[in-house]
């Protein structure tokens, strides 16, 4: 028992020993606010604005086809007592069609979107996390936090310079995968 005790303090020891030079160095820890940044940077607006673009008009078309099958409904309420039996069915039948349709459309346009954004937001995950990692490098800091954080001081936040920094860069992410620098070339 006696040896297991000094087995284990000279364990403790010896940790604390090899753990001192990295102790003393000064560790440069930042936090980054991730959904600050899907939110503020201007990445993040210019994939709003292209979805918002892409598919506005498709929207605005299926709601004017909602409006003109509650019009054509509201109608068929109000013809029905003069219609005869079988226009009244055939006016029922090609509503309960439109509607169908319709509701087809609306299906089909929402997985079209939801697949876009999500292609979107892949890219503009991979944009920002190559840009904290860019910044992270060049301001030497040790470890960057980015989910997770219930509090941070503003002395260790980095979003803001993060923002900063990809306002400097075009709001539009590309599709193509970032390109590595050149090799410089070897020495003869």
């Amino acid at each position: 028992m006696k040896r297991s005790i000094q087995v284990t303090m000279w364990s403790v020891a010896a940790a604390l020993l090899l753990t001192a030079p990295v102790m003393a160095q000064q560790i440069k820890i930042g936090v980054v606010d991730y959904g600050r940044l899907m939110e503020e940077s201007p990445q993040a607006k210019a994939v709003q604005d292209v979805l918002r673009g892409e598919f506005g008009p498709k929207n605005t078309q299926l709601q004017q086809e909602q409006t003109a099958l509650k019009a054509r409904e509201e109608k068929l309420q109000k013809d029905s007592a003069t219609m005869s039996a079988d226009q009244r069915s055939k006016a029922e039948k090609d509503l309960r069609d439109g509607v169908r349709e319709l509701a087809r459309k609306q299906s089909e346009a929402q997985d079209d979107f939801n697949a876009r954004r999500q292609e979107e937001m892949t890219r503009l995950q991979r944009t920002l996390i190559e840009e904290v990692r860019t910044y992270a490098k060049a301001q030497n800091y040790d470890m960057v936090i980015a989910e997770g954080v219930i509090y941070a001081t503003p002395t260790i936040d980095i979003t803001p310079a993060i923002i900063a920094a990809l306002q400097a860069r075009p709001a539009r992410p590309t599709a193509a995968a970032p390109t590595a620098a050149p090799k410089p070339p070897a020495k003869p």
